[in-house]
This record gives C-alpha cells, structure tokens and sequence, in this order.
C-alpha cells in the first residue's frame, strides 16, 4: 500500500471524473495525496447537465490552482471533455483551450458524435489546428453509443484528418466493451497517447442506454474485474500517458476513492505488491 502523500516512480494519473464534485484545487491536493503524479481536469461539459469547472485565463480560481500544482509537484495532463456534434464550433471554445495552456495541460480529450463524416473530419481537424495554436494536442476517444463507436472508427478519424498533434485515448472500458482487442490495439499502437485505467465484470452492456449507465456509474478500480489491464499497460510500454477514470459513488469518501484507485493502478504496474 503506498504511503499517503508520497510518490510512485510509475507516472499515474487520474481523471477528474474520478471525483468530479471535488474543484479543481482540491481535486489537485487530494490527487497528490493519493500518490498520482497527473491530473486531468473537467474544464467542458461531456454532456448536457454534466458538472465541470471553469478557470479562466487570469481569474483566482487558476492562479490558486496553479499555487497548488506547484506545491504538489503535480501536472495537469489532460482537459475533458469536448464532444464533436453536428453542431460543434471549434472557435468558441478557444477561451477553454487557452484556459487548458494557462494550467499546463498538455491535451485536450474528445469525442465524435456527428453521424456527417466529412463534417467531422473537418472539425476535428479544426479543434486539432486551434490546440495547436496553444501548444496543446488532441485525443480522440470511441463510445459505444457515439458515432465513433470503436478503435478502428478512432483510428480512421485520425488517418482521414492527418493531423500531426492527433492521438487516441484508450479507456479499458470503451475500447474493450466495443470490440477492441489486443491485436488490434498492437497494430496502431503508435497512434495511442493515453490510456485510461478502470474495469467491468460481467457481459458487455448491448443499448447505448445500458453502455451509458455502465460507464458512468458501474466501472470498477483496476483488478477488480476482468479487463486485461496488465497487458494493456505492458503493451503501451510507457509511450502513453496512463490515469485512471472510475467515478466515485454513492457516499464514498472522495480521498478514500483515490486512494484505493491509485493502490489499484500501482498492482496493474506492479502484479503481487
């Protein structure tokens, strides 16, 4: 068990989503405490209603965030979460992105959801030139209920828009519940720059209303299911970053939370410790 407050050598991170109802502050100090090394924080709504923090550029909230990082030895890798619809509009959300590159993040995370490929491509690649203005790369991650549905649909978006700070976001459960494979994931393994860590049990969810459902309220710590996470890990070989994203529920303490999903991901690095 890792002891609270100290660091792992493994360069862990954990996403906001973790414990979404903790500002970004505390989310950063009880990360820290927890033993991650990297945070990704929820800046853009995944969906209508859904909580997420504003901290822009110059306001007290990033400044005091900012304090925090640095007092932590802490970073933030990855803001969520940007879906590409019908109509999405990569320009108003510039004030975000540079909200991100105010915090040090060094990626943005999206989805495609717009059924009009042609109009997808364009604008992921858009998002992708914006980001690019501010130093910031893109990851695109497949949902099973979302027009980029699968790895391969990720991998396809990524080839047709040719953008060279475009990667993939792998999340154990979107991918593997979606027909994603170890084999398939080797093949364009140089296209992956983070992977996220969580797990299932049981068989995979056949509405998007079920997938919904398990994703954002029934994903287990790493190892407490049957993901083959070890072997995603070890397949990635430290080219991607990795976190990890299982939402706290009911009235679990969040730090607790934290804690156990760190001592979680550290056994996937490390089997039998």
């Amino acid at each position: 068990m890792v002891t609270p407050g100290s660091k792992s050598e493994q360069q862990i991170g954990v996403a906001h989503f973790s414990a979404i109802t903790l500002t970004p502050s505390d989310f950063a100090k009880a990360a820290a405490g927890a033993g991650f090394s990297r945070i990704g924080l929820r800046l853009n709504p995944a969906f209508p209603g859904a909580p997420y923090y504003e901290l822009p550029v110059g306001r007290r909230a990033a400044e005091e965030l900012k304090a925090v990082l640095r007092g932590e030895a802490l970073e933030v890798f990855d803001i969520e979460f940007f879906v590409i619809d019908p109509s999405f509009n990569a320009s108003s959300l510039e004030p975000v992105v540079a909200a991100a590159a105010n915090i040090g993040a060094q990626r943005l995370s999206v989805c495609g959801d717009d059924p009009e490929q042609n109009r997808l491509q364009s604008n992921f690649t858009e998002f992708c030139d914006l980001a690019s203005g501010y130093g910031l790369a893109v990851d695109i991650e497949n949902m099973g209920w979302r027009t980029v549905r699968t790895f391969a649909d990720s991998v396809d978006l990524l080839k047709s828009s040719g953008a060279s700070n475009a990667g993939a976001l792998v999340d154990g459960v979107h991918f593997f519940r979606n027909g994603g494979t170890l084999t398939s994931l080797r093949d364009e393994i140089d296209r992956v720059k983070h992977v996220q860590l969580c797990d299932v049990i049981g068989p995979a969810p056949s509405t998007a209303e079920a997938m919904i459902a398990e994703a954002r309220g029934k994903r287990l710590a790493p190892g407490e299911g049957e993901l083959p996470l070890g072997e995603l890990v070890a397949m990635v070989n430290g080219a991607a970053s990795v976190s990890v994203e299982v939402p706290l529920s009911g009235s679990a303490d969040a730090e607790e939370h934290l804690k156990r999903l760190f001592e979680g991901a550290l056994r996937i690095f490390k089997p039998g410790q």
